[in-house]
């Protein structure tokens, strides 16, 4: 006798299966009765469908803008972890995303340097270093006339 069961009950297992809550297989036999073989599939079919949606474009993360991807960091950073998993499956993300997102934000994460701007770069790091080399040519001049100058006060 095959068990049919709803489809709502197939995503409240998966989404225990998968992270936030990232609850072992074995432990949800012991909880549900589900065969693990039945959970075992209806999480790899779901991870497929993940896989398969990201190749054929429909992947919703693909179509957010830095603008909205930025919204999305800042609206779910007060959110704990069950809070984070709920929303993440709303908007069809994975908290990790979100987590780089947040990163690629925080290490100013843009496009890489062209000729022009490695070029500028370049030219400001030489001037850089020639500013530091006349600074310090300078204070070692400088601090033997201080020295003297203190040796003389106090003779």
């Amino acid at each position: 006798m095959v068990t049919q069961y709803s489809e709502e009950f197939k995503s409240s297992i998966i989404a225990r299966l998968l992270p936030p809550h990232n609850v072992s297989v074995p432990d949800m036999v012991k909880e549900t009765g589900v065969p693990k073989d039945t959970l075992y599939t209806w999480r790899n079919q779901y991870r497929n469908r993940q896989v398969h949606a990201k190749a054929s474009g429909n992947d919703p993360a693909a179509s957010y803008k830095n603008e909205e991807k930025l919204a999305i960091a800042i609206e779910s950073a007060s959110l704990n972890e069950v809070e984070l998993g709920e929303y993440c499956r709303r908007k069809g993300l994975y908290p990790e995303q979100i987590a780089g997102w947040k990163n690629g934000f925080v290490l100013g994460s843009s496009a890489p340097l062209n000729k022009a701007e490695r070029e500028q770069m370049r030219e400001q790091t030489a001037t850089i270093k020639q500013l530091e080399k006349e600074l310090n040519r300078k204070d070692t001049r400088q601090s033997p006339r201080i020295v003297r100058h203190e040796h003389k006060l106090f003779l």
